[in-house]
């Protein structure tokens, strides 16, 4: 996903900055929405960047395509209604952020390389806009997987009947040992590359059909 040249680097930055800051807010904002004052008492219902990161987390992110942002605080005893549930959509609004982010953005890049293809800066902006796309659908399809203390163990949890759930959440204490075997395993890679490349084939499909009418052919390199 990343390269370790120095234009691939630069680019991926601002990816990092919009992927991470976007996830983080989602989950800010849809606590907030069902009454946890926490994130907003935190100051993390906000886009500003500089707010979400976690400093090494970006840079392990940068460099070895595995990182983190500064986590959002919530307390589900203030969810509306079921907790489960709320702590389920907490969960997923994340992932589905960044995986919005990716189609918007792909979509942007189709717009700006149709008025701007064949320029001088044609290949750097497209590289940015490339990051961008693949960094937010791999932080989308990487936190849904059902791995705590990925979101996608709280969204199996919010899924299931309560009785299992609760037994489900017992494995959290061992989240991180069974992610890092399975990082070091590159089965994780074997998951998560073909999914990336199948949902940003998915995209560019979906926007080809929609906007090649009125625009031409995608210039996407």
């Amino acid at each position: 996903m990343f390269g370790f040249d120095i234009t691939t680097l630069i680019a991926n930055i601002p990816a990092l900055m919009i992927g991470f800051a976007f996830h983080e807010f989602a989950h800010g904002w849809v606590a907030d929405r069902l009454g946890d004052p926490t994130p907003r008492s935190q100051g993390r219902l906000t886009l500003n960047p500089l707010v979400h990161l976690d400093l090494f987390g970006t840079l392990m992110a940068l460099l070895y395509q595995f990182g983190w942002a500064k986590p959002v605080m919530t307390d589900l005893r203030y969810y509306k209604g079921n907790k489960l549930r709320g702590r389920m959509l907490v969960a997923l609004a994340g992932p589905i952020m960044n995986l919005f982010t990716a189609f918007v953005v792909l979509f942007l890049w189709y717009l700006t390389m149709h008025w701007i293809h064949g320029s001088e800066w044609s290949s750097v902006i497209a590289l940015v806009f490339k990051s961008i796309v693949i960094m937010n659908l791999g932080l989308g399809v990487f936190n849904l997987l059902p791995i705590p203390p990925l979101d996608g163990f709280a969204v199996l949890g919010g899924i299931l009947p309560e009785r299992f759930a609760h037994r489900l959440f017992k494995m959290e204490q061992y989240g991180m040992i069974i992610l890092v075997i399975l990082l070091f395993t590159d089965i994780l890679g074997r998951v998560l590359f073909p999914a990336v490349n199948g949902i940003a084939y998915a995209y560019q499909t979906t926007l080809t059909l929609i906007l090649s009418p009125f625009l031409g052919p995608m210039w996407l390199t």
